[in-house]
């Protein structure tokens, strides 16, 4: 085994099973399959975390480790961190330190922040705050920083160091100007981090107005004011924040809370009042609503109010045409476009092969679909694959699929996986994609021929 080639097909998903085929192969009682992969010289990384996992599940804690051990070995950081985790729920907290600490002397960012936590949960708070603080610029390390500072009651501290970091006047980290208009905290989390101490205090304002006067970029889909207004019930000052502009985050989080309350009407008049100057994030989530409360021809009229012809807008137009019965007048939208445009590229031809599934015409759509310009592209086959799949004529689908195409190898696998044919679907997403020549250099070059 080889950390990099670990790490490569890891992060890439490559030359290995993915977690949700593991998942599925363990459900359909392939246990031995996912055993043989994880302790097989070249190793699956995510067979043998799920056998580990399913070991120390059944407490075989020692055999648990037994098998990410040549994983470990490798010094890859991700697998000691898996079995650290294991250790420490297994009650042997000691091993988990002494497996981590090695990680954070090489210079392993989240080494660091996982040894800080371990030595705070096992009684030794005040080393893990000191190795915290010189690295509080880093925004994992000071996340952890403030979990261990609460922890130790030095919420006040904690609270202070990151004030410190967002002041004003402090010059920017990157260009040095103290008027630089794009100008970030170190860490970058530090506004949010604060709000949550406060918060933690049981000074809910004063985290709601460090929120509103240093700004709070939505993460991940979470603007952090809407989050902490709606975990305390402030429903009114919500209704007044996302009714700025740019707070698409924050109409979706009221829209949420009013129809979790049961009001489906306030929802609807949420998004509906927040379509007249956000023309595609409002009306999409207002069609979603509709369409979940039986409004589905409501929903239609909505989207089709749009008036965009992106793929996107009319891939949800067709989705609803199909539940709501109406898969004619979906054809028959894109006909019209067709129409107009005079040409149909794969992009919106796709959106056919449902509409025409859903009236009972799939082999009109497998043959469309092979005809058409596009219909022996990649992505076209993988999409009259799944056509064929989900209508229950999975061998079809299979035979459709080219093994010697990379793209097709994700698509193929659950299908084989389905029918039986494990080892197979085994030794197509283990095969290294074939090497790619690097391109020409272009320009002048200093070897003849010149």
């Amino acid at each position: 085994m080889d950390a990099a080639v670990l790490d490569r097909r890891t992060r890439m998903h490559d030359e290995c099973i993915p977690p949700d085929l593991i998942d599925r192969l363990l459900a359909l009682g392939h246990t031995e399959a996912v055993r043989g992969l994880a302790v097989a010289e070249d190793g699956d990384w995510f067979c043998a975390r799920a056998w580990a996992r399913l070991l120390a599940g059944r407490a075989e804690l020692d055999e648990a480790l037994a098998v990410l051990a040549p994983y470990v070995g490798t010094g890859w950081w991700t697998a000691a961190a898996e079995a650290a985790r294991l250790l420490d729920e297994g009650g042997r907290g000691a091993e988990a330190i002494a497996l981590v600490r090695p990680f954070v002397t090489a210079g392993e960012r989240f080494a660091l922040c996982d040894l800080a936590l371990l030595l705070a949960r096992h009684g030794q708070g005040e080393e893990a705050y000191a190795l915290l603080l010189p690295h509080i610029a880093d925004w994992p390390a000071a996340e952890a920083l403030v979990e261990v500072g609460i922890g130790l009651g030095r919420d006040e501290e904690v609270a202070a160091l990151l004030e410190a970091r967002i002041a004003p006047g402090l010059p920017c980290t990157r260009c040095g100007s103290q008027e630089c208009a794009d100008r970030n905290p170190q860490p970058s989390n530090a506004v949010t981090l604060l709000a949550s101490v406060r918060e933690g205090q049981g000074r809910t304002d004063e985290a709601i107005e460090v929120l509103r006067t240093h700004g709070s970029a939505p993460v991940n889909d979470c603007d952090p004011l809407a989050e902490l207004l709606v975990r305390h019930d402030r429903i009114d000052e919500l209704r007044a924040y996302a009714a700025g502009e740019d707070r698409e985050e924050a109409v979706r989080r009221l829209a949420e809370l009013l129809e979790a309350r049961g009001d489906v009407a306030g929802a609807v008049e949420v998004y509906r009042r927040h379509s007249e100057h956000d023309d595609w994030h409002a009306p999409v989530l207002l069609a979603q609503l509709l369409a979940r409360h039986g409004r589905g021809d409501e929903a239609i009229e909505v989207v089709r109010a749009m008036g965009g012809a992106d793929d996107w807008i009319l891939h949800l137009l067709c989705e609803l045409f199909a539940a709501e019965g109406r898969a004619e007048e979906g054809l028959a939208h894109l006909d019209a476009l067709k129409a107009r445009r005079g040409a149909e590229e794969w992009e919106l031809f796709r959106l056919r092969g449902p509409l025409l599934a859903a009236c009972g015409r799939l082999d009109e759509a497998v043959e469309e679909a092979c005809a058409h310009p596009e219909g022996g592209g990649p992505y076209a086959v993988q999409s009259v694959a799944r056509l064929l799949a989900d209508a229950g004529r999975p061998e079809e689908a299979v035979a459709l699929l080219d093994t010697d195409r990379p793209g097709h190898r994700r698509v193929l696998a659950p299908l084989l996986v389905e029918l039986g044919r494990v080892e197979e679907a085994v030794a197509l997403l283990r095969t290294p994609r074939p090497a790619v020549r690097p391109p020409e250099p272009v320009g002048h070059g200093d070897c003849p021929p010149f």
